[in-house]
């Protein structure tokens, strides 16, 4: 006979007050698609330097300052996944709407103009599908859980399991503390009150076979860029952005294990992250020689300082193998405010043309994601003069250091061409890559006194390796119109886990009369996110 309970986060998390967020949740908000117009994305993105694309606003503002003339775009276009399988809300194709934006072009002197900008963009879409399934040789999600609460003490990467007022099972910081524990998740908190407690008393994990999970991303995260640029006798272009952004992001996903004793178990997870964030850049190029087209372009961008809402609906089936145990039913949700600090990003780019049919442009970026930083939501002040509250923060310490341990220093190269066989019809080609974000031996922990770790409700990560992307375009001008088309191909590979490898670590059995040695080792599994992107842009010129 099946029973359901409803287990509600108010009693598990009325002592943590304070919000941040966990590493590989937080990667998810980092770095940005190629993505823009379809001049900008056919080129590789390879623009910095050369200029003259409303794309470059968010890059390298002071390629606006080499407009000669007014102009608005508007973009858009179809996102195709070739793997995966249409799951739930998630789909292989979607359409996209990516950019819309002008420059209005002022001049200040013969050879000088002061042009102003605003472009919306997607910096980033997430739509996609990931679909892992793998053999177990004993591990499972709910061992993880089990033995975290075996080994007693959060000061070792776990906690001390006791009873509620309302007789529920919680993960204490130690035996001699009331304190919830940092470690005690929310998915521990769903094992520890369906699975763990078995029917004779005892607590106890159920040993699986495989494991396969299926997760459809929805969502994005939108740019608004405003920026003013200055062009100095055709020779130094300066300009500056105000950037702000707009987070839209949805996860759905079902995990399932299926257990020795012919039993089993189902994980389903909805998470959602909104927010916003503003950042600014600044950005300059340099005609080292005044008779050449040769130009050189830097450009910083500062951290994006993000201010965030995650909720989470997670609910656990758990299915025995025999009749004689009930299957349970329990769900958790919740929700909070975090911060984030994305780290500076730094660029380098060159550009140049021949005559009027070809065009040249490399760029080189680093952004050390090591350096991403958490924030735990503190307080707040009253300014009484003029009548505002701000609200403070601190850094996650503890997760902060296990980024370090995970994330590490991205480099990015663009390389474009364009070449024009006529006056009004361009040919364009272009190369972006980017290096992997993860070290490669990284890991989830399920062990950091963090409240990143206590807000978990998943316990899966992904390890993603570098992305090649190869883009072409066409372009087309008809007197003050351009039509631009381009195609983009993205690949990228991945190792998924569905849990930590907890090293081996000597665990006393609640009896307190024996010690025996237990291990939690993850089957990984090969992913790919490999994409297609058709992108049309319409332009006029004024």
């Amino acid at each position: 006979m099946k029973s359901k309970y409803i287990f509600f986060a108010v009693s598990l998390f009325a002592a943590l007050s304070a919000n941040a967020q966990e590493t590989y949740e937080n990667a998810k908000l980092a770095g940005e698609d190629l993505n823009g117009t379809a001049r900008y994305v056919g080129m590789g993105g390879a623009m910095e330097a050369l200029g003259a694309d409303i794309s470059t606003i968010g890059t390298n503002p002071a390629g606006i300052g080499l407009f000669r003339h007014s102009n608005v775009s508007i973009s858009g276009g179809l996102l195709m996944q070739s793997d995966g399988k249409d799951f739930s809300n998630g789909k292989k194709t979607n359409l996209s709407f990516d950019q819309i934006g002008g420059v209005y072009s002022t001049r200040t002197g013969q050879k000088s103009f002061i042009n102003f900008g605003f472009n919306y963009h997607k910096g980033k879409n997430f739509d996609y599908i990931l679909n892992a399934a793998n053999s177990l040789d004993g591990s499972s999600q709910n061992k993880q859980s089990y033995i975290k609460g075996m080994l007693g003490d959060q000061k070792v990467g776990g906690f001390n399991v006791g009873k509620n007022k309302d007789g529920q099972n919680i993960g204490y910081v130690d035996a001699k503390s009331s304190d919830v524990a940092y470690t005690w998740s929310q998915i521990d908190y769903l094992y520890w009150n369906s699975l763990i407690p078995g029917s004779n008393g005892l607590y106890n994990y159920e040993k699986a076979t495989g494991y396969t999970l299926d997760r459809a991303h929805t969502g994005y995260i939108g740019n608004y860029d405003f920026a003013v640029s200055g062009n100095l006798n055709d020779r130094v272009y300066l300009g500056l952005t105000f950037g702000m952004k707009d987070v839209n992001y949805k996860g759905y996903s079902e995990y399932r294990e299926n257990f020795s004793n012919a039993g089993g178990v189902l994980v389903r997870d909805e998470r959602k992250i909104t927010g916003s964030g503003f950042d600014i850049t600044a950005g300059v190029i340099v005609r080292p020689v005044a008779e050449s087209p040769f130009r050189i372009g830097a450009y910083v961008k500062t951290p994006t300082w993000y201010d965030l809402t995650t909720s989470n609906n997670t609910r656990l089936v758990y299915s025995p193998s025999t009749t004689s145990v009930r299957s349970t039913d329990s769900s958790i949700s919740n929700s909070y405010d975090f911060k984030m600090w994305t780290p500076w990003k730094f660029g380098l780019s060159l550009g140049h043309t021949i005559g009027n049919n070809l065009a040249l442009g490399a760029t080189y970026e680093y952004e050390d994601y090591a350096n991403i930083n958490s924030r735990v939501n503190d307080g707040g002040y009253f300014d009484y003069y003029y009548g505002d509250y701000y609200e403070s923060s601190t850094a996650d310490k503890n997760m902060n250091a296990h980024t370090k341990e995970v994330l590490k220093g991205v480099s990015t190269l663009k390389l474009g061409v364009e070449y024009k066989p006529v006056s009004n019809v361009a040919l364009r080609m272009g190369y972006n890559y980017v290096s992997a974000m993860y070290d490669k031996d990284a890991q989830k922990d399920p062990g950091i006194a963090s409240l990143g770790t206590a807000y978990a409700s998943a316990t899966d990560y992904t390890n993603w390796s570098a992305i090649n992307r190869f883009t072409l375009g066409v372009g087309y001008q008809v007197k003050n119109f351009n039509i631009d088309l381009a195609y983009q191909y993205s690949a990228q590979n991945g190792s998924f886990a569905p849990f930590s490898n907890i090293n081996i670590r000597n665990i006393s059995i609640p009896s307190g009369t024996t010690t025996v040695t237990e291990s939690n080792v993850a089957t990984t599994t090969d992913v790919k996110n490999n994409r297609s992107q058709l992108l049309l842009t319409v332009g006029y010129r004024f």
